[in-house]
């Protein structure tokens, strides 16, 4: 089974869409495929494919009231099954290590050709873990600014969480580790391949097998939201930026053309293949299961378990640490000295902010000022 999880790193890049048809392309192309929500904080998918609100899914599942195969769902397309997620029960965006543990074996035991986890965006440990389940999951990125930025955070992320999973505690690699950690501004700006250079010191046992895990990890990006066939060169560019700045191999996967029918088709409450085939982002989508089709299924090596990762692991670019701006300004300059970004994209970008700070800070005043008349009439009262 080829387990193909998909993320983003931030929202609203078309993650669940390609999701969502790509696992119909592939049940078309008669491979029994498995589609799971695990954007747990939001979930939505089963918009996205046309389902009626379910009654079970993962959220039933983790409390216990749904035996897992009842949250196997058929869909009305050929060889396609579904789970939903649960967007109506809390805590669920972030998983205590025990329920995330067994629910991944619970997908490990299933018997498909193909396995597309739909994941949340941002860098949660569950989200981590559960891209992290194959080597070839799948990052879905814009060509803007914040969606480039926010996807290269993830994938910095992602090695940062190999890491830790390989220098187990009490490893020489460990404890510099920790060392370093003590000075987190100081390390964003260590280049990854720099870092498993100093490593390979201290514990060169470790670090060759964190270089091979490294070796096996493949992720794969899609550009979402094209407008024009330039805007393609950005997926180059970041790949350019994952090899020299994390010792990184990305496979660029394909490209999706920004298609207003998409909208048409979820209104209609059909994925956009279904609706439209022949439709741009359509054939795309096409494109991009049929390198999938034709890829061969790699896995980590067999001691690599997730399961068994620490959740006290060793995390200088969370999600939280990914909002400071000292560190958001390293990811910056490392995708600008790649060429990903341009000084213009960088100032228009800056120029946006500070016109939504102007706008919040308006809209600030005016209810501060709604509120002091209110208290006024109140005390009049």
């Amino acid at each position: 089974m080829q387990i193909i999880p998909i993320a983003s790193g931030k929202g609203g890049v078309g993650k669940s869409l390609l999701s969502a048809n790509l696992a119909i392309a592939l049940g078309q192309a008669g491979k029994k495929v498995l589609l799971a929500d695990l954007d747990l904080g939001a979930s939505n998918l089963h918009l996205v494919i046309g389902q009626t609100a379910p009654k079970t899914g993962i959220g039933t599942y983790l409390t216990g009231q749904t035996p897992f195969q009842d949250t196997i769902q058929p869909t009305d397309y050929e060889n396609v099954w579904f789970i939903a997620g649960d967007s109506e029960i809390p805590g669920l965006t972030s998983l205590r290590a025990s329920k995330k543990n067994e629910l991944i074996r619970q997908f490990l035991a299933q018997d498909y050709d193909y396995l597309i986890l739909d994941l949340g965006a941002g860098s949660h440990l569950t989200i981590l873990d559960m891209f992290l389940l194959s080597p070839q999951g799948i990052i879905v990125s814009a060509p803007t600014v914040t969606a480039t930025l926010n996807g290269y955070l993830f994938l910095k992320n992602l090695v940062f969480r190999m890491m830790y999973n390989t220098f187990k505690n009490g490893t020489p690699a460990h404890s510099y580790l920790e060392t370093l950690k003590k000075d987190s501004s100081s390390l964003q700006r260590l280049y990854i391949p720099r870092l498993v250079d100093a490593l390979e010191k201290v514990d060169p046992e470790n670090t060759a097998l964190f270089r091979s895990r490294m070796a096996e990890f493949h992720p794969r990006l899609v550009l979402n939201m094209i407008d024009d066939p330039k805007d393609a060169d950005r997926a180059n560019k970041i790949r350019r930026s994952c090899a020299e700045f994390l010792g990184l191999n990305l496979e660029h996967l394909g490209v999706m053309y920004r298609d207003t029918l998409q909208d048409k088709a979820l209104a209609s409450r059909l994925p956009i293949i279904i609706y439209k085939p022949q439709s741009l982002v359509s054939q795309g989508i096409y494109r991009i299961a049929e390198k999938i089709l034709h890829s061969e299924t790699i896995t980590f090596d067999k001691d690599y378990d997730i399961t068994q990762a620490s959740e006290t692991s060793f995390q200088i670019a969370t999600e939280e640490a990914g909002e400071d701006f000292t560190q958001k300004m390293a990811y910056v300059q490392e995708l600008m000295g790649s060429g990903t970004f341009t000084p213009g994209e960088l100032a228009e970008t800056i120029k946006q902010q500070q016109y939504e700070i102007t706008q919040l800070k308006t809209e600030n005043l005016f209810l501060k000022k709604k509120l002091v008349e209110a208290a006024r009439q109140g005390f009049k009262i």
